[in-house]
């Protein structure tokens, strides 16, 4: 890492999490509630018994920094499975099945749940106090 960044590291991090809880709630609130659009058609409803409510809470967790470490290790699991499952089935690589989003969301909350939630968290703010 640069000199210059090592500063901002802790904000970084804590901005990842934050954006990355962020964006993986909004995959269950488009199963449950099609907000902001529709889910697609196909969705066999396991998927949106099952992971439905490990992406609403395990990213809400994870963006406002509770158990962060917990919620984003089953979000990995989450979506390793998605991976394997949907799209490993099609190609290997994920640039052939269109997996790049699971695979990294798989370890980004893999990243997120060996350094916890970190500043700008709920669990930061429960141990100042």
């Amino acid at each position: 890492m640069p000199p210059f960044m090592h500063a901002s590291a802790p904000h970084a991090y804590a901005l990842m999490r934050i954006v990355t809880g962020f964006l993986f709630l909004w995959h269950r609130t488009q199963k449950l509630l099609s907000v902001p659009m529709p889910p697609p058609p196909q969705l066999p409803s396991f998927v949106i018994n099952v992971a439905g409510p490990i992406e609403l809470i395990g990213g809400t967790l994870v963006m406002i920094g509770l158990f962060a470490g917990w919620a984003a290790f089953l979000c990995s699991g989450l979506m390793a499975c998605a991976y394997w499952m949907v799209h490993g089935t099609q190609a290997l690589l994920p640039i052939q099945n269109m997996g790049e989003l699971a695979a990294l969301y798989c370890f980004v909350f893999l990243y997120i749940s060996s350094h916890g939630s970190g500043i700008w968290s709920v669990d930061a703010a429960r141990k100042a106090a």
